[in-house]
């Protein structure tokens, strides 16, 4: 691949690599001198301010409802937002040192992200990306990749990098090819504090997910390997402490819970906090991937009882971060006296109308884009049942991917297909249907495939999607609220067409499958049966470590899932679920349907 290394500025750090020094004076012109009593300790100041998971979102806008973004907690997003917060904490420290920095997952999640990887790919038009203009209005310091950033490629994360005026890192992302660093793994940024300090020497250090070589296997395999966080932390913290590195910084796209949505074959998934435990020398970590609000969390490094600070800052550009750190000099050494943090609430503030200027034509052809009529639904179709009934509107992707699978490969073997509740907010309206209530339901970036399975298979792998299921037994109150096991997202719930099966959630996990019949019938699905299973890339990788799936593709076209949805309906041009909606699943206890 080419060394995604950007231009001008950028390209003096990508060739310095890991010993970048990128020089850095915050917050214009110094101020004036802090309070000081004789004899005591001089002391200065550093904020560190972050996101992550900001997922594509700049305007604070739902493309899906074609409205102004809210949620029951009155939530704000984008990086419009994140701005007016961040310019008005610069502002008030100006004289101080301020930076900036984003945990990753930034080019997917959105209409807007999508439309500019997709219908209009920034690698064929050269236009800059929309949230490469939004954040080179913010002036980031820096950008850690998520594993999202890789879902359309590596020739448009390359470019979308090379957009960026700041650098872009990832240590743990290794060339196959070369062994070496395939991004920039940290920098060392000289930081004025003002009032005539010295300058401090700030190391930061970005770590993407190991995830993405599942996830991303297509895109990245044979490619780039990803290595363990904590292993690779260990590597460069002392490396940038023999640098000359005053604090030592990481920016981390792996959440804090030390738990992992696959299987032990890669390296774990959120180890943000066992790199603070294991890893000496670490002042603060900023991490993100979990979508969670951790505004301060404090860890303590098992070998010198140093306290690292964490953080997390939500989702979307719901929050910004702030770190704050208190430091001292003695015998030309730089020491941290205190450090804190917290989250700021981005809807206590207005966006930033520059931030807004800078997208705005991208944001209105997005609106333009997904409000185009594809199809008229012959009645409401609502993902809010889907969960834990069979619902028509989740049949539709069903029905589509068989349909495409069976034109490409015929109907030799009986053809499956899964499907997951993605939203539970999706609506199809009687009357007209538009491209953004299609995006609405199938919110991911995914493509199409499938695989054989056979009979024995199909009931594993419907056995572990129960789990996602309380075990309720008979008499007690079945609540839609609390049927689902929180510790399992509704994207990990798979239905499946093509076979009918009841599930007793009555029943432990893993004795949950009761029938599973040929459709129409009492016959049993046999152990050595083979189907045909239509399945999306990221659970055919291995994402959500479902069993059998992962194995050698009959059907891979590359087409994207959400493209064929809407392909359908303009085909058809009438939704009616009578072409495509057949109950073939239900929840029981010891065969009495939960939801008759």
């Amino acid at each position: 691949m080419n060394n995604p290394s950007g231009t001008s500025r950028r390209a003096v750090l990508a060739a310095a690599a890991a010993a970048a020094a990128a020089p850095f004076v915050a917050g214009g012109e110094a101020g004036a001198a802090p309070e000081h009593r004789p004899g005591s300790p001089k002391t200065w100041d550093l904020t560190l301010l972050g996101t992550s998971d900001t997922h594509g979102n700049v305007y604070n806008w739902d493309y899906y409802k074609d409205a102004e973004y809210d949620d029951s907690a009155h939530n704000d997003v984008g990086l419009a937002k994140v701005a007016t917060l961040v310019n008005r904490i610069r502002a008030e420290r100006r004289g101080k040192a301020t930076l900036v920095l984003d945990a990753g997952d930034t080019i997917q999640g959105t209409p807007l992200a999508t439309y500019y990887a997709k219908q209009e790919p920034i690698t064929s038009t050269g236009e800059r990306h929309p949230m490469a203009r939004a954040m080179n209005v913010i002036d980031y310091d820096a950008v850690t990749l998520g594993n999202h950033e890789f879902n359309y490629g590596l020739p448009l994360l390359d470019l979308w990098i090379r957009q960026l005026g700041f650098p872009a890192l990832a240590a743990n992302a290794v060339n196959v090819k070369t062994g070496r660093p395939a991004f920039v793994p940290y920098v060392i940024k000289k930081v004025d504090l003002g009032h005539g300090a010295p300058n401090l020497r700030v190391g930061i250090l970005g770590l993407t997910n190991p995830g993405v070589a599942i996830w991303d296997r297509a895109n990245v395999e044979g490619r780039l390997r990803f290595e363990d966080l904590v292993a690779t932390a260990a590597k460069y913290v002392p490396e940038m402490r023999r640098r000359g590195a005053d604090i030592v910084l990481i920016s981390a796209h792996g959440g804090d819970s030390g738990t992992s949505s696959y299987g032990p074959e890669l390296p774990n998934e959120n180890p943000s906090a066992l790199i603070a435990e294991q890893v000496p020398g670490i002042d603060a970590i900023l991490f993100g991937h979990a979508h969670n609000d951790v505004p301060q969390r404090f860890v303590t490094n098992a070998a010198t009882g140093a306290q690292v600070l964490l953080s997390e800052p939500s989702k979307w550009g719901q929050r910004l971060t702030r770190m704050d750190f208190q430091l001292s000099r003695e015998r030309n050494r730089w020491t941290i006296t205190s450090k804190a943090a917290t989250t700021l609430n981005t809807n206590t503030v207005e966006a930033d109308p520059k931030v807004l200027a800078a997208v705005r034509a991208q944001h209105a052809k997005t609106v333009a884009y997904v409000n185009q009529v594809v199809a008229t639904s012959t009645q409401t179709l609502s993902a809010a049942e889907s969960r834990y009934r069979d619902t028509p509107i989740l049949d539709y992707i069903n029905k589509v991917q068989t349909d495409t699978v069976a034109a490409a490969l015929g109907t030799a073997r009986p053809i499956l297909s899964i499907a997951a509740p993605f939203s539970r907010t999706a609506v199809f309206p009687a009357g007209q249907v538009k491209i953004k209530d299609v995006a609405g339901l199938y919110i991911y970036d995914n493509t199409l495939e499938a695989v054989v399975l056979t009979g024995a298979e199909v009931r594993a792998y419907l056995e572990y999607s129960a789990k996602y299921f309380v075990t309720l037994p008979v008499g007690a109150t079945a609540d839609p609220a609390t049927i689902s096991d929180p510790a399992v997202p509704d994207y990990n719930y798979d239905t499946i067409s093509g076979v009918e099966y009841d599930i007793d959630i009555s029943r432990p996990v893993g004795q949950r499958i009761t029938r599973l019949v040929h459709p129409g019938t009492t016959t049993p699905v046999g152990d050595t049966e083979e189907f045909v299973v239509a399945v999306n890339n990221y659970r055919r990788s291995g994402g959500g470590n479902f069993p059998g799936i992962v194995k050698p593709q009959v059907y891979n076209a590359q087409q994207e899932i959400r493209q064929l949805l809407i392909d359908w309906a303009q085909a058809k041009g009438v939704i009616d679920p009578a072409d495509f909606f057949t109950p073939n699943w239900r929840l029981v206890r010891q065969d009495v349907p939960v939801f008759p």
